[in-house]
């Protein structure tokens, strides 16, 4: 019977959170293997010598579900499976790595420039930065942290004084500009990915933010998986290399666009809105990935 461990954020904890690794949990317990739910404060992985070592005698595989790249990349370096690996995680938690990954895998998703990185507080916005980039993305705009999620981070700026207003709140840190798609205010599409197979679809609706995050307030139903659909959010998983990812799509004026694609997509709206067990086909995944199948 394989074992294995289920990383979860130390410090970091909703009911949201909590459900999706009780659930994986359960459902890979019906399929015959065991699971325990560790926070990453119990220290799994360090360096020691000339190599990476982990703690984790006894276990077979790791379920992680959290964004500590390093603990993660220690994992995996010891030659362990993990779901997600490193790469994955890595390219999903930095927005503007991920909208490169799609760029050169040819997943449509809207127009993006990177943020010129600051390193000085004391530093002045440029008198041409925000004409150039509205010049290009057209007005309004939108302004990502890279690092944020849960819609958090994410800001439709409308003026030069908006936009410099909210880079001096956030220019020491990584962030990008983007199309603002009014076609998809509100309203986006995300498709559960496992394995390489988009499984279903939900439509997340907001009737007073441009953002639909159901943890921002949005509402959740199940929406048709068409065929292009499932190709756009099939291609985009494959762009970051996931076993799991949820994918977030927009309405554009000719097509569907990706926003962007999340490692460790949140199932549990997800679930109630469309009726699929994504807990077990995440849980036959894994365990088909460990026997080779």
């Amino acid at each position: 019977m394989p074992k294995g461990v289920i990383f979860v954020n130390a410090y970091y904890h909703t009911p949201a959170i909590g459900y999706q690794p009780a659930r994986l949990r359960e459902e890979l317990s019906r399929l015959g293997a065991e699971a325990e739910i560790l926070p990453t404060d119990t220290f799994p992985a360090r360096i020691e010598g000339n190599r990476a070592q982990i703690s984790l005698d006894g276990y077979d595989f790791c379920v992680f579900l959290d964004k500590d790249r390093y603990i993660l990349r220690a994992i995996e370096q010891t030659g362990m499976p993990v779901f997600n690996g490193y790469r994955t995680v890595s390219l999903c938690d930095d927005k503007m790595l991920g909208a490169l990954a799609l760029a050169e895998a040819g997943v449509p998703q809207p127009k993006t420039l990177p943020g010129p990185l600051c390193y000085r507080p004391e530093a002045a916005l440029g008198k041409e930065t925000y004409a150039r980039a509205a010049a290009y993305l057209g007005e309004p705009l939108i302004v990502k942290e890279n690092n944020s999620s849960l819609g958090a981070g994410v800001h439709l700026v409308a003026g030069e004084e908006e936009f410099a207003a909210l880079w001096e709140r956030i220019k020491l840190r990584s962030w990008l500009m983007q199309e603002y798609i009014a076609e998809s205010r509100g309203r986006d599409v995300r498709v559960i990915v496992i394995g390489g197979r988009a499984i279903g679809a939900m439509q997340r609706t907001s009737a007073g933010d441009f953002r639909s995050n159901v943890a921002a307030g949005g509402s959740a139903a199940a929406f048709p998986l068409g065929e292009e659909l499932r190709a756009v959010a099939e291609g985009a998983a494959r762009a970051v290399g996931a076993h799991f990812c949820g994918v977030d799509v927009l309405f554009g004026k000719n097509g569907y666009l990706v926003c962007e694609v999340n490692a460790n997509a949140f199932f549990g709206a997800f679930e109630s809105a469309t009726g699929i067990n994504v807990a077990r086909a995440y849980a036959e995944h894994i365990l088909a990935a460990l026997r080779g199948a």
